[in-house]
C-alpha cells in the first residue's frame, strides 16, 4: 500500500461541488451506472476497516451501492447519504438503508459512526464544510475515508480516444475542459491525486478535528471489451448530459478505435485514498 506524497498543492483543482447538476446527472440510467462502474480492491477495503474502530459505516454519495455492498459484505452496517433519489432507489432495491440529501444538509438526528467513506463522490463535496460534518458523526478515533478510482488506457488507445473527441466535439466545453485537465494532470492517477490533496487540505481545515490525513494507492489493472467500455463511458460526469446525437458519435468512433487495437484493452488503474483519524470534537 504506497502512501502517496502530500506536497501537491490543491489550490488549482476546480469546484465541482458547486455544480450540481452534473452531480445529480448519474441517476439518469442508475442500471447502466452500477453495471458498468468499476468496484474497489479488497485490499482497500480491508486497510480501511482495520484502520477504524468499529464496523458501522456512512457512505457519503452511496449512488448505486457500490462500495456500500463492498463493506457490507466485509461485515459492516452501512447507511447511505446520496442527492439523486434515482440513485439512491436502486441501492435501496439491494437491501440498502439510504437518505436521500445532500451530506452538507443531511441532518443526523444523534447518530454517529466509526467510519464516514465517499466513493467517487467526495469532489461533490465542499471539502470543509464535508470534513467538519464528517467528524461530528465520527465517534473517537472513527476515520474519514475518501476514495477515487482512476483509469489508464494504453497511450495509443488514449491518443486515438482523444481524436474522437476532437472529432466529435472540437468546440465543446466538455472536450476542452477534459483535455485541459488530462493535459495538466498527465494522467488519471495525477489527476485524482489531486483530489486527495484537496480533501486532505479540508480535513486539515476542518477545526483541529483530524489528524495528518494520510494519501494511500492500490494499483490494479482490468480488461475491457469493445461493448464493457461502451457501456461505462456514459455513465461519466463528462457525458451524462451530452445530446444523445454527440453521444452516439463519440461511442461510435470510441468503439472503432477499440475494434482497431484488437477489440479490447487492459485499463491501467489506481486507487486512490485519503484517510484520516477523528481525534478531537469539533
Amino acid at each position: 500500500m504506497p502512501t502517496l506524497p502530500s506536497e501537491r498543492s490543491p489550490a488549482s483543482v476546480p469546484e465541482p461541488h458547486r455544480h450540481r447538476q452534473v452531480a445529480e446527472s448519474f441517476g439518469s440510467d442508475a442500471e447502466r451506472y452500477d453495471r458498468a462502474r468499476p468496484r474497489y480492491p479488497a485490499a482497500m477495503v480491508d486497510a480501511i476497516l482495520a484502520a477504524g474502530p468499529g464496523p458501522e459505516v456512512l457512505d457519503v454519495g452511496i449512488g448505486t451501492g457500490i462500495a456500500a455492498r463492498q463493506f457490507r459484505a466485509a461485515g459492516c452496517t452501512v447507511l447511505g447519504v446520496e442527492p439523486d433519489a434515482r440513485m439512491a432507489g436502486f441501492a435501496r432495491r439491494d437491501g440498502l438503508d439510504v437518505e436521500v440529501a445532500t451530506f452538507e444538509a443531511w441532518d443526523p438526528a444523534g447518530r454517529t459512526f466509526d467510519q464516514v467513506i465517499a466513493g467517487q463522490a467526495w469532489h461533490w463535496v465542499d471539502p470543509i464544510a464535508g470534513a467538519a460534518k464528517a467528524a461530528r458523526v465520527l465517534r473517537p478515533g472513527g476515520r474519514l475515508a475518501v476514495f477515487w478510482n482512476a483509469m489508464d488506457p494504453p497511450p495509443a488507445l488514449g491518443e486515438a480516444f482523444a481524436a474522437v473527441y476532437r472529432q466529435v466535439m472540437p468546440d465543446s466545453p466538455v472536450y476542452q475542459r477534459m483535455i485541459a485537465a488530462v493535459t495538466a494532470a498527465g494522467s488519471a492517477a495525477e489527476g485524482y491525486s489531486a483530489m486527495c490533496a484537496k480533501a486532505a487540505e479540508g480535513m486539515r481545515q476542518a477545526g483541529d478535528a483530524f489528524g495528518d490525513p494520510e494519501q494511500w494507492r492500490f494499483d490494479w489493472e482490468w480488461s475491457y471489451t469493445r461493448d464493457e467500455w461502451l457501456d461505462q463511458v456514459p455513465t461519466t460526469g463528462l457525458h451524462t448530459r451530452l445530446p444523445p446525437d454527440t453521444l452516439a458519435r463519440l461511442l461510435e468512433g470510441i468503439g472503432a478505435a477499440i475494434d482497431a487495437a484488437g477489440g479490447g484493452f487492459t485499463m491501467k488503474c489506481a486507487t486512490l485514498v485519503c484517510i484520516a483519524a477523528r481525534t478531537h470534537a469539533p
